[in-house]
């Protein structure tokens, strides 16, 4: 099984959205691993956009994670990355096609309202970050039969 960090960003979580986003997430057939709400400290956000924190566009991320409280979640299941990946859409909300997350309540490139692991990689090192292990609960899912083939997982 695959897992993925997704994060309901400040304007997630300020616009109300989060049962919405778990929702779609869930009708998906992921599982729901880990689930927490949180503050993200400057510190935490220069751990987690480690690669980004000497580009001149950062000081405007760390200024938007910051500024209010997200739902940080982990999320299991096969290809999840991917699953995820391609239920958010494009970073830009403009250029995410409907029925995608940022297709259907975003319109910016900035305020995206949720970030996903961009592969296995960065999914294990992010949920390090926002997660002990003892945080995640694995589970045997009475319906998986009925979500996937069994040669598919």
């Amino acid at each position: 099984m695959e897992r993925s960090l997704i994060l309901f960003k400040p304007d997630a979580v300020q616009r109300r959205l989060c049962g919405r986003l778990l929702s779609r997430i869930e009708d998906k057939g992921l599982s729901l691993v880990g689930l927490k709400l949180m503050r993200i400290t400057p510190e935490l956000s220069r751990q987690h956009y480690a690669e980004h924190v000497s580009k001149p566009f950062y000081p405007h991320l760390e200024k938007f994670i910051t500024a209010g409280p997200v739902v940080a979640l982990v999320v299991e299941g096969p290809g999840a990355v991917a699953v995820m990946r391609t239920l958010m859409g494009p970073t830009n909300g403009r250029d995410a096609a409907p029925g995608t997350i940022r297709g259907d309540f975003g319109h910016s490139r900035q305020m995206n309202l949720i970030h996903g692991s961009d592969s296995v990689e960065s999914a294990a090192r992010e949920i390090a970050i926002y997660f002990q292990e003892s945080e995640l609960v694995s589970y045997d899912l009475t319906l998986a039969t009925w979500l996937a083939a069994p040669d598919e997982t």
